[in-house]
């Protein structure tokens, strides 16, 4: 188990808080060295992360990676708009200046907030997918600079391509490729031009992301619903890109709702730490959300938004800080009911990481459910054409339809889950807490934990090739085994790692894509004791195949 530290759920002391004019520093003054791995230019499942006083996220990544991203859409015949957004984190804002000095050196129309503001992840989703709307060329696409959720001191960059979710393996690699052979090269292939020349190119341009999103809330979330409950909803944007989202949002529909904090701060000062001791914008941390756990008590609901507003947090009694994998599935439950417009063969997508009781919700409510690989990049088709109506991860990521049943964004989108939560309070009479315990009292208490072991890149690899054999016996925790999975049953895709089930638990392990730990997730339908048993199994024989011929 992970020790928890001792600042945990505290505010920071000052001698604690991260040199914000260091980071900045060492974003433009570090410079990588493309022969150690560690500083090249890598995708994960949400696009290239690092540090830049690690020397993993700095200028000559951005400049590469932008390179890249010109050659790509220029290959592809991309040449609509490219809509770019920045979250709070203190080198977003010059990742994104990088960028519009590479992208305006190509001539792309690049469309920035404009007001020099911030813009969540959905919101540039919700932008490109408007603008494509009916069209077959001039397709527009997308760049965030975000690390999500990640520590003040880090940066993130990802590119959405038209279909306006995150880009599939096969276009990251591609542009990951080119801009590590830029780096390799000294960045000679690089088109640049000064930031001051570039950022008055015609090219670029200012535009409103926040009204057209705004406006447009409605045809996702029974806005009026809310308004004429007078739902009591506290909003903590942790000091994120949707801080200047909700007032709007507020105004327009008339909601009873206070924004608990606007406060914006490149330390994140504010914040308590989560359960390390680090300063994280987790919205699904009970130490994180201390905060926004206590003042909830006094709303109706609650919820925050992690820093590129793509992830939910939800405060409801009795729970306080409801259990992610708990929400996702009285999202579903009640969506599912309440959507007569969505075609009764849409179906449910979740990760297989996610809850089993999404499971039983789906069999209950008689819907497809189609369960998929980590990373939200696999729900993309399926919101797209409207053959899945939710996807969700059990990170606190999710999407669903517009009201008429087609797609609102094909990447996650925080404040519309936030928002349903006060749909489903206004319309039941009973917030989304209360609802799951209905749910459990139906179909089962779930007992869900993750749990990070030490392994090396070389024991990661064996364990993302691992065939269904290599897990021997046919029971698990005192049951028989029902499936060893490699591939994920909704799409046959790899799942990087091995699923094994039974009739009242499972368990997943796979590497971590960024550190030297596997993960192994796991549920019981039995007993705290039972998911013990069914950890203690898991991580014995995985651990055995691990050290098998090292």
């Amino acid at each position: 188990m992970a020790k928890i530290s001792p600042l945990a759920g505290k505010r920071l002391p000052a001698s604690d808080l991260p040199d914000i004019p260091a980071v900045i520093a060492a974003y433009y003054e570090r410079k990588p060295d493309p022969s150690i791995p560690t500083q090249r230019v890598s995708f994960g499942t949400s696009g290239h992360r690092g540090a830049p006083l690690n020397t993993s996220f700095n200028e000559n990544h951005i400049l590469a990676i932008c390179e890249g991203i010109a050659r790509y859409r220029k290959a592809q015949g991309i040449d609509g708009p490219l809509f770019t957004g920045i979250d709070t984190h203190a080198v977003s804002a010059p990742a994104q200046r990088t960028a519009i000095e590479v992208l305006a050196a190509h001539g792309i129309a690049v469309h920035i907030a404009h007001d020099d503001g911030y813009t969540p992840t959905p919101v540039i989703s919700h932008a490109i997918l408007t603008y494509n709307r009916g069209r077959k060329s001039g397709l527009a696409d997308g760049i965030v600079v975000t690390p999500s959720h990640n520590p003040p001191t880090d940066g993130g960059f990802k590119y959405n391509p038209p279909h306006g979710g995150p880009a599939d393996s096969d276009i990251t690699k591609a542009i990951q490729n080119m801009a590590n052979g830029f780096l390799a090269d000294g960045l000679k292939e690089v088109k640049r031009l000064t930031f001051e020349r570039a950022i008055n190119e015609p090219c670029i341009t200012r535009h409103d992301f926040v009204t057209p999103y705004v406006e447009d809330l409605d045809s996702v979330i029974d806005m009026a619903a809310i308004r004429d409950a007078g739902v009591k909803i506290g909003i903590d944007p942790l000091g994120g890109a949707a801080v200047r989202y909700w007032q709007p949002i507020i105004a327009r529909y008339g909601l009873n709702a206070t924004v608990v904090s606007e406060e914006v701060d490149p330390q994140f000062s504010f914040m308590t730490a989560d359960w390390d001791g680090q300063i994280r914008m987790d919205c699904s941390s009970p130490y994180a959300m201390a905060r926004l756990i206590e003042m909830g008590k006094t709303f109706d609901v609650a919820f925050a938004n992690d820093t590129d507003a793509d992830r939910h947090g939800i405060v409801a009694q009795p729970d306080g800080l409801m259990n992610p994998n708990h929400y996702l599935a009285v999202a579903i439950s009640y969506l599912y009911r309440n959507r007569p417009q969505w075609s009764a063969d849409t179906g449910i997508g979740k990760t297989l990481v996610s809850s089993g009781l999404i499971d039983r919700v789906a069999a209950e409510l008689g819907r497809k459910l189609v369960e998929v690989p980590v990373g939200f990049k696999w729900f993309v088709p399926g919101l797209l054409d409207g053959s899945l109506g939710f996807g969700g991860e059990e990170s606190a990521g999710a999407s669903f339809l517009r009201r008429d049943g087609t797609v609102w964004t094909t990447d996650k989108d925080g404040i519309i889950l936030g928002l349903l939560a006060a749909e489903i309070t206004a319309k039941t009479g009973k917030n989304p807490s209360a609802h799951y315990h209905d749910i459990a009292k139906r179909l089962g208490t779930a007992y869900y934990a993750r749990i990070d072991a030490a392994a090396t890149p070389e024991q990661k690899a064996r364990l993302a090739n691992l065939s269904p054999e290599q897990y021997p016996g046919d029971t698990l925790a005192g049951e028989t085994i029902t499936a060893k999975l490699t591939k994920a049953p909704g799409n046959n895709a790899s799942i990087g790692g091995l699923k094994v089930t039974t009739k009242d638990g499972w368990f997943a392990a796979r590497p971590s894509g960024t550190e030297d730990v596997y993960k192994i997730y796991a549920e019981s339908f039995k007993s705290p004791e039972h998911l013990k048993e069914i950890q203690n199994e898991a991580q014995d024989v995985i651990s055995k195949v691990l050290s098998a011929g090292s």
